[in-house]
């Protein structure tokens, strides 16, 4: 059957999959009393079917040997985020002063763009032989010293020329604001300087400037007027930032004052959500720690952020692909090992499975390609109490689909399904079904629970809950 979006259609693949889900990952069934018919479950795409080149997902720290790429590599297609992020990591490649050995970064981008991603590098981290030369550790600051910066300026050039052709996205250094040490006119030099040289080997390359790590208006506009007086705005294609926030939709009014500001300044640098996730467990260090995280709140965060980000016209990432086995006592910020991963792993770093997270974001990917066309002008009209995230697309075959979620809270441990009612006006619908993301999970709606006048419709009975689902065409499942 050659459809983009497959179907499992007998009952008891149906069935036998979330048993296997729950068996693998933890999940709560959803329970549900709606009439819904069960139609199956989305089988992914890889990277190869899926046109959409702007999902990324984290692979950093493989500079410091957090992880082992090879540990995780054969999942990168299967997850069908066709973007990743890495670090070039300037110690690991420059050992003796002068020397640079390119061999650990040449297999993982040359075995990155055979399996069809496409690599986004960052120039982190600092390096400890050159006297000023900053660290290889999150916070560790930039180069400050003359010969560390020449030495920077060398090695971002050889990665660079080394690269061209293969890297064709770049940003420069992580969370610089991390340490409130570094002003703003060192960022700025640093981020200039680096995007110089870079532009200087590959005039094409698309920059992603500052990274950071908090949404600070007054920090961000600060910058981009250095930027200005430089005349350097045309360097960088995006900003990036990060952002952790316990309920995500939080981010949201500091990432859209990000965008005026930056509109003050340039109507052609885009927004670029450049790492975020959520833990597996609680109080394991890292962003977002103080809190009782479970696989299930994970994946449900992760979907949350993922489409608030685009709903918000904000290329978007996941962080990260595997948990990273921080060494002890050795980084403050992530004493633990970092479980943000959509795959488990250990201090050995082994990629043990998928967490419930993977196969969410999977699902997300899968349907990525219809969501191209955002409808920001529709009327959605709901009694419901609850505060309702939701956002409406068009594909290029004119197919509209729906995406809502509970948005009160932080995503729960536990499942509390609503039903609502809600009138959707500027749409259209031949056979509408229910989609819930988290499990991949298809529901023909029936005829009796929905009314259509024209181009609106009435939805009766709708199970919402605090992760997205989405009301969509059934053409998109059979074409």
């Amino acid at each position: 059957m050659n459809f983009k979006t497959r179907l499992f259609l007998i009952a008891v693949t149906f069935i036998g999959y979330f048993s296997a889900l729950q068996a693998q990952v933890n999940y709560i069934p959803l329970e549900m009393d709606t009439g819904y018919r069960p139609l199956g479950i989305l089988e992914p795409k890889t990277v190869h079917e899926i046109k959409a080149d702007n999902l990324t997902v984290g692979c950093e720290v493989l500079d410091r040997d957090y992880t082992d790429y090879d540990e995780y590599k054969s999942y990168l297609p299967a997850l069908g985020m066709k973007k990743i992020r890495l670090q070039g990591g300037w110690a690991k490649t420059e050992k003796a002063k002068g020397v640079y050995d390119f061999a650990w970064l040449d297999y993982i981008i040359n075995d990155a763009t055979s399996r069809g991603m496409k690599v986004w590098l960052q120039t982190s981290y600092g390096n400890p032989i050159y006297q000023g030369g900053g660290t290889t550790n999150l916070g560790g600051g930039m180069p400050t010293s003359v010969e560390a910066k020449e030495a920077w300026n060398r090695w971002v050039k050889a990665m660079a020329t080394r690269y061209i052709g293969k890297v064709h996205e770049w940003e420069i250094w992580n969370e610089p604001d991390l340490s409130e040490s570094i002003p703003a006119d060192d960022i700025v030099e640093m981020n200039i300087r680096t995007a110089e040289i870079i532009k200087g080997v590959d005039p094409d390359a698309k920059i992603s400037g500052f990274a950071f790590c908090t949404l600070n208006g007054k920090l961000l506009e600060e910058c981009l007027k250095l930027v200005q007086k430089a005349g350097k705005l045309g360097l960088f294609h995006w900003i990036s930032y990060h952002g952790y926030e316990y309920r995500p939709e939080n981010s949201y009014k500091a990432v859209m004052n990000f965008r005026r500001i930056i509109d003050k300044y340039s109507k052609d640098i885009k927004l670029r959500q450049g790492e975020n996730g959520a833990p597996s467990k609680g109080y394991m260090g890292g962003a977002l720690d103080k809190y009782d995280w479970t696989e299930l709140s994970q994946a449900k965060w992760d979907l949350r952020r993922l489409i608030g980000d685009h709903g918000h016209d904000v290329e978007s990432s996941v962080f990260s692909i595997i948990d990273m086995a921080y060494p002890p006592g050795e980084n403050k910020y992530v004493p633990k090992l970092n479980v943000k991963g959509l795959i488990e792993s250990n201090n050995d770093k082994k990629a043990l499975r998928t967490k419930l997270a993977y196969h969410a974001v999977q699902h997300y990917a899968t349907l990525f390609d219809n969501l191209s066309d955002r409808i920001k002008e529709y009327n959605f009209q709901s009694k419901n109490k609850e505060d309702l995230a939701n956002y409406l697309y068009k594909n290029d075959q004119g197919i509209y689909s729906f995406l809502i979620w509970n948005q009160t809270e932080a995503p729960l441990n536990e499942n509390k399904i609503q039903q609502i009612d809600f009138t959707l006006t500027d749409c259209s619908f031949t056979t509408p079904v229910w989609i819930d993301l988290l499990t991949g999970g298809i529901y023909e709606i029936p005829v009796e629970l929905y009314t259509r006048k024209g181009n609106t419709y009435i939805f009766k009975n709708v199970p919402v809950y605090d992760s997205p689902v989405m009301i969509t065409d059934k053409n998109i499942l059979n074409r």
